[in-house]
Formats: structure tokens, sequence, C-alpha cells
């Protein structure tokens, strides 16, 4: 008798535990994704380059600063700076420099970049993108390269929105998130098809981020899990999906993201070469405080 009131309190104590277990697992699923305010730095190397592709050396930096907050929006800063060099030596300077808020929810983005190769000015991109719902196709109202107001067409992702999908994604299990995304890039017009494919989940204090050993941020951005993920990103015309499973993607973007929404192991495929990035630097920001009673 007493061999079998320990067996059904042990079999209790477990089912209690898996049930406390599963309830635990479903509400960090359906909590929201909690953005950390921080500044990264990534140091650029070339990683690979194919015969004939007139790449034979990239260096450059790229410097990403995020802040504010659910509550007052988010607001995303970066400057994204490339020497590529040929064989022959001769260089040429990629300076890409973006800014853009997103409310929280994704109802309204704006955004601004500007690229300039060997300092003179080669694209401008400004403007504002909003809907009445996340329902709704966003209408945008189109300040540079030239005035111009027009709707996108389908319903999109904002780029926040899109990061905050692909880590609930990743949290329930999916391998694949699939998703169109609109970020004002380019000439302000260009809509993005994504298909990002999601690793298995690292759980926190698992595979360090060596580029930071020794740095303060190591610690925090060790206490969250992370996973590796790969984005390809195609050019989407009107309401058309990629023709082919084996159509080419403009590039491809993988990198370990971080629960927190920060980034490291990022690597960039352009095609004709690849290169890493580093992260070199992190520095955790003042988080935006949010009025009482408010997430």
């Amino acid at each position: 008798m007493t061999n079998k009131r320990s067996a059904l309190a042990g079999l209790f104590f477990l089912t209690c535990t898996l049930a406390l277990t599963a309830a635990a697992q479903a509400e960090t699923i359906a909590s929201p994704v909690v953005f950390a305010a921080h500044r990264a730095i990534y140091e650029l190397s070339i990683d690979s380059s194919t015969p004939g592709s007139g790449v034979a050396a990239v260096t450059g930096r790229i410097v990403y600063e995020l802040s504010g907050s659910a509550c007052e929006g988010y607001t995303q800063n970066m400057r994204f700076v490339t020497v590529t060099s040929n064989s022959e030596g001769s260089g040429q300077t990629t300076d890409l420099r973006t800014s853009s808020w997103e409310q929280v929810p994704a109802q309204k983005l704006r955004f601004s970049s500007s690229t300039y190769s060997n300092d003179q000015l080669a694209e401008q991109a400004r403007g504002t993108a909003q809907r009445p719902s996340l329902q709704d196709a966003p209408e945008v109202d189109l300040a540079k390269p030239e005035k111009k107001l027009f709707n996108i067409g389908s319903t999109v992702y904002f780029p926040m929105q899109h990061s905050a999908a692909l880590i609930q994604a990743a949290r329930t299990g999916q391998k694949q998130f699939t998703a169109d995304l609109y970020d004002g890039s380019e000439s302000g017009s260009k809509v993005y098809m994504t298909s990002a494919l999601i690793g298995n989940k690292l759980e926190p204090g698992k595979g360090a981020v060596t580029a930071l050993a020794g740095q303060k941020a190591e610690m925090a951005l060790g206490a969250v899990a992370s996973w590796p993920v790969s984005i390809s990103y195609f050019a989407k015309t009107g309401d058309a999906p990629v023709k082919h499973k084996d159509e080419l993607p403009l590039y491809e973007m993988s990198y370990r993201f971080h629960e927190n929404g920060v980034t490291s192991n990022l690597r960039l495929d352009y095609g004709e070469y690849a290169m890493r990035g580093e992260l070199k630097e992190l520095t955790f920001l003042e988080p935006s405080s949010c009025p009482a009673g408010t997430p």
C-alpha cells in the first residue's frame, strides 16, 4: 500500500510539474516580445567571393541603434559602411544611412534612407506608411526620391513587427516563417518576400558570443534564449509569389537572433560575394519609460 501511495504521489507530482511547465511555456510563447534598447557595432570582412565577381576584399562596419519602447514606438538608426576592393586594389566606398520610427502595433512607419557611393549621394528615400489596422494594406506618402502617394496593394509586415513575429514563430518551434516586408528601403516603393529558416533553440547560457568576451554585455546577452536564423529576400511584384522554389534571392542574411532583439554571428550573402559581421561592441541603453499601467 505504501509503495502504491508513493507511486500515486509521484505520478501526481509529475503530472502537476508537467502541467506547470506546459503553462509556463504557453505563457512564454504568448507573452509579447520585448526588445532591448541597445547599440551594436559589427566589424565587416569578406567571407567568400566567386570568380569574376570583381570583389577581392571587403572591410567595413555597421553601427546599429535601437531605442524606444512598445508604448512610444521603436526608433532604429543604422550606418552601414563598406569598402570593396578588386584584384588591382581599386576600391569603392558605399555608405548607407537609415532611420525609422515604427508605432506599436505596426500601423505607422516613418522612414528615411540615404546611400552614398564614394561620398556622392546615389539614392535617397523618405516617407510615411500607415494603415487603419494590421489587416489593411498600407498607404505610402513618399517625399523622396519624388513626391508620390500610393497603396502597396497587399498586407505586409513593418520591420519591428516582422522581427517580433519571427521571434514568436521561433518560440512556438516553427522552422520556417514567410512574410512580405516593407521597410521603405531603396526607392521607397519596394516590397520584399522573405523566407526565414529557424534553427533549434539555444537555451540561455549556451553558445557564448566570443567576440564580447569580458564585456558586461556578454552576461546580459547570455541570459536570454536565441535561435540561428537564415532569411532570403526576394523581389515581390504585385501579389505574385516567387515563381520557382529554386529562384535566387536578391540576398540572404543569416545570424543568431537573441530573444531581446540583439543579433550576432551576422553573415550577408549577395550571391557573387558574402561578408561576415562580428559583433565587437554591445551597449544596452536606458529603456524608455512607459506611463503607469502600460506594457
